[in-house]
């Protein structure tokens, strides 16, 4: 594992952001939702999610979620990522949301 300082840790901006949208996407090459995810006053960003084994597109509207938002944005086939939702791995191949434990405002740090 790779140590990293904490001035380097500090750099990364995630913040909570709320789903407002979900579409299937059918061109991406590992099954995928698009999502449309509001941060407050950061607008609304775009993001490829593999997370359709264990999350229905109904179940995530209105979400919380946690995401990286200053990554440099990723072109997944025709559609542009903007931020990095954050999940954990637990059997290396099924993605498990992480979340705020508690109603908290999109875009706080």
């Amino acid at each position: 594992m790779k140590k990293i300082e904490y001035r380097e840790f500090t750099n990364v901006d995630m913040r909570v952001g709320r789903v407002v949208r979900v579409e299937e996407f059918p061109k991406a090459r590992r099954p995928a939702y698009r999502l449309w995810i509001d941060f407050g006053k950061l607008g609304v960003k775009k993001s490829s999610a593999q997370i359709t084994k264990l999350y229905k597109k109904d179940e995530l509207k209105n979400r919380l979620v946690i995401a990286v938002v200053n990554f440099s944005p990723k072109q997944v086939a025709d559609f542009m990522s903007e931020v990095l939702v954050l999940g954990l791995v637990p059997d290396g191949d099924t993605v498990v949301l992480i979340r705020p434990d508690r109603d908290v405002q999109p875009g706080t740090r």
